[in-house]
C-alpha cells in the first residue's frame, strides 16, 4: 500500500507500462503472422495463449532476477585470431533468438511472395501446438529483453533512493500485467488489420528482420565479440529501430488512405513520360 501512495512509484509504473507496450509491438506482429496461418477459430486462442505465456515468462524471470543477472557471466572464452569473445547464457539466448527470428521472417516472406500452397483455404498447415511452440520460443527472448529494461528503469535500492527490492518487483509485475491486458485488447483488431492487408504483412515481416538483426548485434555485444582485435561489436539503439518502424507505418497508412479515397491507382509524376505524351500530342495536332 505504501507503493500506491508514492507519486514516484506511479510515474515509474506508467513509464514502464508504456515501454512494455512499445517493446511488445514486435511480439504482437509475430503473433499476428503466426496466428494468421491457423484456422480462424484457433487464431484468438493462439493470441491469448501467446500473450499469457509472455506474461508468465516475465513474472517468473522477475522472481529469478539473481539467476537472470548470473547469465551475464561468461562461461566460455575463445580467441581465434580473427574473432574473440566471451560467451554467456544471456548472449546465447539473445543471439539464438535473433537467428530464429531472421529464419522465420525470411521463410514467411518467401512463402507469401512465392505463393506456395500449404493446406486448404490458403492457410498454412500449422497446428495450434506448433504455433504456440514458436510463440513460446520467441517469448523467452522477448521476455529477457523486457526484464532487463524493467530492471534498468525501476531502482531496487532502499527508499528514498529507490523503491526497495519488494517494491521494485511489485511495480514491475503490475506494469507487465497492465501492458499484457492492453495488448490482449488490441491484439485481435491489430491481427485482423495485418492479415487483411498484404503490404502491412510484408512490412511487419520486414520489421521482424530488423529486430532479428538488432538481437544478433545485441547478442554479439553481450558476448564481447571482437573482429581482428578491434572494438567490441556495438548494439543497435532501439530508438533508431522503432523510429524506422513507426515512420514506415505512417507512410503505409497514407498510401492506404489515398487508395481508399480513389479507385484509380496513384500515378507519380515522371518527366520522361510527360515529354513523350507532349510529343504524341504535337504529332496528333
Amino acid at each position: 500500500m505504501e507503493i500506491l501512495t508514492n507519486p514516484d512509484a506511479w510515474i515509474a509504473l506508467l513509464t514502464l507500462t508504456f515501454l512494455e507496450i512499445i517493446l511488445g509491438i514486435d511480439n504482437i506482429v509475430f503473433l499476428s503472422i503466426v496466428s494468421g496461418k491457423l484456422e480462424e477459430k484457433d487464431q484468438p486462442k493462439a493470441r491469448r495463449i501467446g500473450l499469457l505465456l509472455a506474461m508468465a515468462f516475465r513474472v517468473i524471470l522477475l522472481f529469478g532476477i539473481s539467476w537472470v543477472m548470473s547469465l551475464k557471466k561468461s562461461f566460455f572464452d575463445f580467441d581465434l585470431g580473427f574473432l574473440s569473445g566471451e560467451i554467456s547464457g544471456q548472449s546465447l539466448i539473445i543471439f539464438g533468438g535473433g537467428l530464429f527470428l531472421l529464419y522465420k521472417s525470411v521463410s514467411e516472406i518467401h512463402h507469401k511472395l512465392e505463393g506456395e500452397e500449404e493446406g486448404t483455404n490458403g492457410k498454412a498447415s500449422n497446428t495450434l501446438g506448433a504455433a504456440i511452440l514458436q510463440i513460446a520460443l520467441l517469448n523467452i527472448v522477448f521476455s529477457f529483453d523486457s526484464i532487463l529494461t524493467a530492471i534498468g528503469l525501476v531502482s531496487a535500492a532502499e527508499p528514498p533512493v529507490g523503491f526497495g527490492a519488494t517494491g521494485a518487483i511489485e511495480i514491475m509485475i503490475m506494469a507487465i500485467i497492465i501492458s499484457i491486458i492492453i495488448m490482449m485488447i488490441f491484439a485481435g483488431p491489430v491481427s485482423k488489420f495485418v492479415n487483411n492487408h498484404p503490404t502491412i504483412q510484408i512490412l511487419g515481416l520486414s520489421f521482424l528482420i530488423l529486430i532479428g538483426v538488432m538481437l544478433l548485434a545485441e547478442g554479439s555485444h553481450l558476448a564481447n565479440f571482437k573482429f581482428f582485435g578491434g572494438e567490441t561489436v556495438h548494439s543497435i539503439p532501439k530508438g533508431y529501430l522503432y523510429f524506422s518502424i513507426f515512420f514506415s507505418l505512417f507512410v503505409e497508412f497514407l498510401n492506404l488512405k489515398m487508395k481508399k479515397n480513389s479507385n484509380k491507382p496513384v500515378v507519380l509524376y515522371n518527366s520522361k513520360i510527360m515529354d513523350e505524351k507532349l510529343k504524341d500530342a504535337d504529332v496528333t495536332n
